[in-house]
């Protein structure tokens, strides 16, 4: 079983949806998902929203390893993603000698807000920890408590771990950044980082089509044909 866990934000439950139902149509293999919504980590999460966070789960994707029991691999995606290839492409290159595996952009954005009037904080590391592969037993100084308490950068630089010799990398088409990487046929996971095609102010962002398609799959109800009724044989 596959376990992934998806960031959740109220805001923008329908992106959610629609990463999963990316997800199920390409996987060639059993997924568990769990969203990281707030009001189901009461007892392990507490920590009051920061200013500067732009999302609920800004901080409660370094919770997956103790999620899972600080036992075998977990996946962590943002849910401004769709997915599409088999997820278990990106499985398959799980690799022991790390604690956790990502994209190692070379991020800078430029401009000064995001979705929702959201200040577009630069850091190093900018935009790894959205798409995170935990080899959860070597993560677990990432307890509760310490995600509680640690600053926003240490946690999203990576300082948890003893050095960057611990991270290892994906490969770049698992977390594609639109509007920012250039175009590429060879794309795994498209990333809407400023915003995606489900605000209105972004409506026509790159790959909006890619994004309203899975969207459609997931509102998609199959109706019932019509039974005709059964003919009388009386009179």
């Amino acid at each position: 079983m596959l376990r992934i866990f998806i960031g959740y934000d109220g805001r923008e439950a329908v992106a959610f949806h629609a990463l999963v139902a990316s997800l199920l149509e390409h996987a060639s293999v059993p997924v568990s998902i769990v969203p990281l919504r707030l009001s189901l980590l009461g007892g392990v999460f507490s920590r009051p929203r920061s200013p500067v966070q732009s999302t609920d789960f800004a901080f409660t994707r370094f919770l997956v390893p103790h999620l899972s029991d600080y036992a075998g691999w977990s996946l962590f995606l943002d849910c401004d993603i769709v997915v599409l290839r088999d997820v278990a492409e990106l499985w398959a290159v799980r690799d022991p000698r790390y604690a956790v595996q990502v994209v190692k952009h070379a991020h800078r954005p430029l401009e000064g807000t995001k979705f929702l009037g959201q200040v577009q904080t630069r850091y190093e590391k900018k935009n790894w920890s959205s798409v995170m592969l935990f080899n959860n037993a070597r993560c677990r100084r990432l307890s509760p408590a310490y995600v509680e308490t640690a600053s926003g950068l240490e946690l999203h630089q990576f300082k948890w771990l003893e050095g960057d010799e611990e991270i290892g990398e994906l490969p770049p088409d698992w977390n594609f950044l639109v509007g920012y990487d250039a175009p590429r046929a060879d794309i795994a996971a498209l990333h809407y980082t400023s915003g995606g095609p489900w605000f209105s102010a972004c409506r026509d962002t790159p790959y909006a089509d890619v994004w309203r398609r899975y969207h459609a799959r997931a509102n998609h109800v199959a109706e019932p044909a019509p039974v005709a009724p059964a003919r009388s044989n009386s009179g």
